[in-house]
């Protein structure tokens, strides 16, 4: 409880800095921002966080279970539609359909994901995090929530672009060389100092969430948006979270798998929407909703698990 409170502390304290921040500099300091990270800061912080972590046991189970949670998002979406549509005799637009299976499918493992393992599980298990989503999350959101787009947006225009972008992101990268890197030994200055670089990294990504959350101003589409955050914030969990020891994950490694599901969508959602000409409004109600949200769903996790 001590640690959730601090985390709380921090997490709300930064992002609050990070919302003032985004009302008071133009719209281009967020981007520059996102844009150091992408290429620079989060590569250090997964280095920095892969030298402590324990790669033994069934860390390889990470990324299929974060394809089978997508699976199961992306199914429960559907019949959900399917569901209202008979009910209510009314059927949402494809567009619509698009984003409302994408919020229910992708996660933000990664800019959320991250500093909430660290801090609640520790160090010691950050490879399970960074496996689910390196590759799970990100492949899920640039393969298969790509190929989903691509039906319900038709604008396929930038397909080569984004793929091109996935074979080139710089957190994969970093995160096979942070593999190799870990049986290189530094002294204990440089170990402390990347360490105190990977911790800088993460409060910044938590900043730059609150500054991109200062942007987002739809809530008209919140009964929607609803559906989808049911389905990725509160079913996929307790389901597929209910079933972790029959693959074996118990302990610390099933907190971290839980915790890495119950992420609010994550902001690839919002990319996706928008160069797929999907719903964009209804994504970006899902991001900014679904991280209020996870402020009340991390308790709950943490005393199921």
């Amino acid at each position: 409880m001590a640690n959730l409170l601090e985390l709380y502390v921090k997490l709300v304290g930064l992002v609050l800095v990070g919302f003032i921040l985004g009302r008071k500099l133009p719209n281009s300091v967020p981007t520059r921002l996102g844009q150091w990270l992408f290429w620079v800061g989060v590569p250090i912080s997964i280095v920095a966080f892969l030298r402590r972590a324990d790669l033994s046991g069934q860390i390889w189970i990470a990324p299929a279970i974060a394809y089978l949670a997508i699976s199961l998002g992306a199914f429960l979406a559907w019949w959900g539609m399917k569901g209202q549509a008979y009910f209510t005799k009314t059927t949402h637009q494809k567009s619509t359909q698009g984003s409302l299976l994408l919020a229910a499918m992708v996660g933000n493992t990664g800019n959320l994901g991250y500093p909430i393992t660290l801090a609640l599980v520790g160090q010691e298990y950050f490879a399970w995090a960074l496996f689910y989503d390196m590759l799970g999350s990100l492949f899920g959101a640039y393969g298969f929530g790509i190929v989903l787009a691509s039906h319900f947006g038709g604008n396929v225009r930038n397909y080569g672009q984004i793929t091109q972008s996935l074979l080139i992101n710089p957190a994969l990268w970093s995160f096979g060389f942070g593999l190799l890197f870990r049986a290189v030994t530094l002294p204990p200055f440089l170990e402390s100092t990347l360490e105190t670089l990977g911790w800088g990294v993460i409060a910044v990504t938590i900043v730059l969430i609150g500054m991109r959350l200062s942007g987002l101003n739809s809530w008209d589409r919140l009964p929607e948006a609803g559906i989808s955050l049911t389905i990725k914030m509160f079913i996929v969990p307790l389901v597929i979270g209910s079933t972790l020891s029959l693959f074996g994950v118990t302990g610390e490694p099933a907190q971290v798998i839980v915790l890495q599901m119950a992420m609010p969508p994550a902001f690839a959602t919002l990319v996706i929407a928008e160069t797929f000409n999907l719903d964009r409004d209804l994504a970006v109600t899902c991001l900014a909703v679904g991280a209020m949200v996870l402020l009340v769903t991390l308790p709950l996790w943490l005393w199921l698990f």
